[in-house]
């Protein structure tokens, strides 16, 4: 994500950053409100935010991606590497609008590594832990998005080691995600001459090629439940196969032209007493949700499948302002330095809805949708800074280039090819599968990342302490 905050030098040379709460709003309370109980309220409003982004993305959001992965046909690896990762990073995009046009923030060390760490090892271990069923994944789309996440954070971080981004390199970006959705557009045919290709000498790809003979494609969806291990084909999609849960999110798309019924009301109140509390309490969202989003699982709305996304996407991004504006303020309160706040809190902040996502995919059984979704947002990610770097140094500042800061980009570059290097050995060391193992393995190296991290930031590794900026 890029929860950016301005980097700056003071004038003895140290590296400083503006505090992350000057990017918005002052709080409801002061600073002595807050310390003396105050802060509670912001909790309540973090934790009503996570609720928020979990019914959106459960009710709305991938029932539409669903719909739209029916329509062209898309794998669900596909689907998770393009409209998925595009839809569940709306919030970065806004944000790397806000950091180039207003707040005027530089792409600093916490903004990509914080970011990019968690979205690789933070959600995966989220997928791994919290899921219910274990999922297989496909060798190649991984390797595809681990292969093109490093080209485009290796162009980002080549552009910014002269400290300037002219109109030439950020449209390079451009270029680059281009190219990954033509390569997208041709994914099938690459992935089935890879595996005749490499089967002979590559153990996933005959497995892969074994699985596709067996499995059925997106609209012949027809099984209703599945073993604990679901063998998922690159052609299949069905978010939506599962029994009844909290969502309501029953039956595949397939089934939705056969049935008689239509899908239940969300004012349906569940049965369970627990998840009936849940949503009594979340009642005010999922009315203000119900009155501003068409629900296309209904075949009334079916047809505005995409406004309902473009729609939820948007509700996605608000929402996660509000949520990494009470997370500011609380660390803020807690006296959390800045720069941890920009690796930890933050970058999982502003990530929630790419977790949300993710998860509830991966509790389907859709591991290569959710991995796909946890890689492709981090290519998103570049997107994100291509464009608003384009439209300044192209059409707005054409006199010169746009001036960033580039400190730590050695260590950056290095945790950058690590993590991703170490997120694929670890699925393929696992069986090329999402299970509780991969999950903790995943928490693990994501903390050894954080901590080290930290310590960079903090001046104990190496000799380039940050502070805030007046402190």
């Amino acid at each position: 994500m890029c929860n950016t905050f301005v980097l700056k030098f003071s004038e003895n040379g140290t590296r400083c950053v503006l505090s992350s709460s000057s990017e918005f709003p002052e709080g409801f309370f002061t600073p002595q409100e807050r310390k003396d109980g105050g802060i509670v309220i912001y909790f309540i409003i973090i934790l009503y935010m996570f609720l928020a982004v979990s019914i959106v993305c459960d009710d709305y959001f991938l029932p539409s991606l669903e719909i739209i992965s029916e329509c062209l046909g898309l794998s669900q690896d596909v689907a998770g590497a393009t409209f998925m990762a595009a839809g569940s990073s709306a919030p970065e995009l806004v944000t790397a609008f806000l950091g180039a046009f207003v707040t005027k923030g530089d792409i600093g060390v916490s903004t990509i590594l914080g970011s990019a760490i968690y979205n690789l090892l933070g959600i995966s271990a989220a997928c791994g832990l919290f899921s219910t069923v274990v999922s297989r994944l496909s060798c190649w789309p991984l390797f595809r998005d681990c292969l093109v996440y490093t080209i485009s954070a290796a162009a980002v971080l080549a552009m910014i080691s002269d400290n300037r981004i002219y109109w030439y390199e950020s449209a390079s970006l451009l270029l680059i995600y281009g190219c990954y959705i033509l390569i997208l557009c041709f994914d099938i045919k690459i992935n089935q001459y890879l595996m005749k290709k490499f089967s002979p000498c590559c153990t996933c790809f005959t497995k892969a090629m074994e699985e596709n003979a067996e499995q059925q494609p997106l609209v012949g969806w027809r099984e209703e439940s599945g073993p604990l291990i679901r063998q998922q084909s690159r052609t299949d999609s069905g978010i939506f196969q599962d029994e009844l849960d909290y969502s309501h999110l029953s039956t595949s798309l397939h089934g939705l032209d056969e049935i008689s019924g239509d899908h239940p009301n969300v004012f349906t109140m569940p049965e369970a007493d627990m998840k009936r509390i849940l949503w009594v309490l979340s009642l005010p969202i999922i009315t203000l949700l119900y009155l501003t989003i068409p629900d296309c699982r209904r075949q009334f709305w079916r047809n505005w499948f995409m406004v309902t996304f473009l729609i939820s996407a948007a509700w996605i991004s608000a929402i996660t302002y509000v949520l990494v504006w009470m997370i500011t303020i609380a660390g803020e309160t807690l006296g959390i330095p800045e720069s941890v706040m920009g690796l930890t809190l933050l970058a999982a902040g502003t990530s929630v809805p790419d977790t949300v996502a993710s998860v509830l995919v991966a509790r389907k059984g859709n591991g290569d949708m959710a991995m796909s979704n946890i890689v492709g947002s981090n290519v998103f990610d570049m997107l994100c800074l291509g464009i608003p770097w384009f439209i300044k140094t192209a059409f707005i500042n054409t006199s010169g280039p746009i001036e960033v800061n580039s400190s730590g980009l050695t260590y950056t570059a290095i945790s950058l090819i690590c993590s991703v290097v170490f997120i694929f050995l670890a699925v393929h060391l696992n069986g090329w599968k999402i299970d509780k193992k991969l999950g903790t393995i995943c928490l693990v190296l994501y903390l050894v990342f954080t901590v080290l991290a930290i310590l960079y930031e903090l001046g104990i590794i190496g000799n380039n302490p940050t502070r805030v900026c007046g402190n």
